[in-house]
């Protein structure tokens, strides 16, 4: 059963940091691109950062760039995602995801929430 396990969300002021990290196996890890996505309230889930599976491309929404890096330890089977500068509106659940063609496989989700 293959699982992708997120961790290192929370509270922070708006301004500051969080890095979040997302654990899966290594048959996926190896072989899929990793990408995280947000849902806030009330809204549909987002793309924020794609790395493919051999950490040659990137790809960011409008939003986050130049304030979120995606990157990816092999060693670790782990992705993670280092928000800087965060604002209130990049509160939401964040969730790993892996894809081949699809997405094919998604984490539960860890809640970051930018006090302002």
């Amino acid at each position: 059963q293959v699982q992708l396990v997120e961790s290192g969300g929370g509270v922070v002021q708006a301004g500051g940091s969080l890095r979040l990290s997302c654990t899966t196996s290594g048959r996926i890890f190896s072989t899929y691109d990793m990408a995280w996505f947000r849902q806030a309230p009330g809204k549909e889930r987002e793309f924020v950062a794609r790395m493919s599976w051999s950490s040659n491309s990137t790809a960011y929404t409008s939003s986050v760039k130049g304030r979120f890096t995606i990157s990816r330890d092999n060693a670790k089977n782990t992705v993670y995602l280092q928000m800087n500068s965060l604002k209130a509106e990049d509160t939401a659940v964040y969730f790993c995801a892996a894809r081949r063609g699809g997405y094919d496989y998604w984490g539960q989700g860890t809640q970051v929430t930018v006090s302002s």
